[in-house]
């Protein structure tokens, strides 16, 4: 079948395999590989759940093996794994849009399956492509997850990116025509993840209701009157939610191979949900931080680095913390601590070099860690979560106080990416399942 693009917008209407009848669906969706990555037992947890069963479990790598032993092993039993579901027939193939819904915690988010151009994508600091990174890609993150990519023949995506549609002319038109919508699946979610159900956008009509939608997004004048700019200014369409260094993964092989497999290969296309950053139910939590293995005065260095700057206020207990840095304060910057030795405070940073928190404490951690003070970072949600683990010995616990949505495009517009690991859309539990798969190979 010829691949039907849409150039100006930079997308493919997909082909997706989804598992045929009788798969048990509860056991074949399992959370984004980058989440829990500090939380073995939920991973076991998984295991169990799956058994012999057919499971993306089986078709992806939990970032908690990543560049651990028995890693290539992993790898190659993916690819056999991944070939027998297709010659078994366990994957069916479909073509055209899915428009899907989200339901965890009372709240549901309403999302759109498509594919985006890699080309219209540039994951670097400063780019203005059509679809940009919100945050700054870690390129050395990227060769492991190469690795799995390279040799893989389907992609299953964790990929979240919004657009910027405060009149809601996208998605919601095919949320309100639902009940048309032939479903495609519909289901409990693994371990207490709330509910997926997705429905085949078949409706030609629908289809191009999308397309001159995102259109009307994407014409230079709308674009320049939302955010009050210069016509002249490059459009910013499609913006990285989740798996920024999945997609980035993705872009480096399409670099990789393009000049030898030529420009009609599936490998150009990344398959992502899209969804509107205006949407009710999607809410944007604070990304926290948890050092491991102290082997530094963490306060000292703090007064290293910021000197007269830094004050430290300690609190009752972490409700105290959470409420503190929640509320913020006008004239400093509030970063919550909990430490076994310390029991919990608040940071407070006059002064500061970054406009949010977020990037002044990064800056000093990647200073810290560089020079020694830690074994290792890990970026979790939750204030639960990192209370918990940073009370563990030897460790440090850093919580984060989150970002207005609203803010996110015109943010990256002006000032290029935002600090790594800013926000995250949702909590753990909330994050996409892999659901949908497609050949890139």
């Amino acid at each position: 079948m010829m691949m039907k693009t849409y150039p100006d917008l930079g997308i493919l209407i997909p082909e997706v395999y989804l598992p045929r009848s009788g798969v048990d669906l509860s056991k074949w969706a399992v959370i984004a590989v980058d989440q829990f990555t500090s939380e073995p037992e939920y991973w076991d947890q998984v295991e169990q759940i799956v058994g012999d069963a057919p499971s993306t479990f089986r078709l992806t790598l939990p970032e908690i093996y990543l560049e651990k032993p028995g890693e290539a092993e992993r790898i190659q039993a993916i690819q056999a794994t991944t070939r027998q579901y297709l010659d078994a027939g366990i994957l069916q193939l479909r073509d055209g849009l899915i428009y899907v819904e989200r339901t965890a915690d009372g709240k549901t988010r309403k999302g759109l399956m498509l594919c985006l151009d890699l080309e219209r994508y540039n994951y670097t600091k400063g780019s203005t492509s059509l679809i940009r990174a919100t945050e700054g890609t870690i390129v050395d993150r990227l060769p492991p997850r190469m690795k799995i990519r390279e040799g893989a023949a389907l992609e299953l995506p964790h990929i979240l990116v919004l657009i910027d549609d405060p009149r809601r002319t996208v998605i919601e038109p095919l949320a309100a025509a639902r009940a048309g919508l032939e479903k495609l699946y519909d289901f409990d979610l693994m371990l207490g993840s709330g509910h997926l159900t997705g429905y085949a956008v078949d409706d030609a009509a629908l289809e191009d209701g999308v397309i001159a939608a995102l259109r009307g997004l994407a014409q230079p004048a709308t674009f320049a009157a939302k955010y009050d700019l210069s016509t002249d200014q490059p459009v910013l369409l499609f913006a990285m939610g989740d798996g920024n260094h999945s997609l980035a993964t993705a872009k480096a092989i399409w670099e990789k191979i393009k000049q030898t497999v030529g420009p009609d290969h599936p490998a150009r296309y990344a398959l992502v949900e899209i969804e509107n950053v205006h949407d009710e139910g999607l809410d944007f939590e604070p990304i926290h931080r948890v050092l491991f293995g102290l082997n530094r005065d963490f306060f000292t260095a703090l007064k290293d680095a910021f000197g007269a700057n830094l004050a430290y206020t300690p609190v009752a207990d972490a409700d105290e913390m959470v409420k503190r840095v929640d509320a913020g304060q006008a004239d400093r910057q509030l970063i919550g601590l909990v430490n076994g030795e310390q029991g919990c405070g608040v940071i407070e940073i006059a002064h500061a070099a970054s406009n949010l928190s977020v990037g002044t404490i990064q800056t000093f951690l990647d200073r810290f860690l560089k020079a020694g003070g830690a074994e290792k970072i890990d970026y979790v949600h939750g204030a639960d979560v990192t209370v918990r683990l940073g009370r563990q010995p030897g460790n440090v616990g850093l919580y984060l106080p989150g970002m207005a949505k609203g803010d996110l495009f015109k943010t990256v517009i002006l000032d290029g990416a935002l600090p790594r690991k800013t926000f995250s859309m949702g909590e753990a539990r909330e994050k996409r399942f892999y659901m949908e798969a497609r050949k890139i190979a």
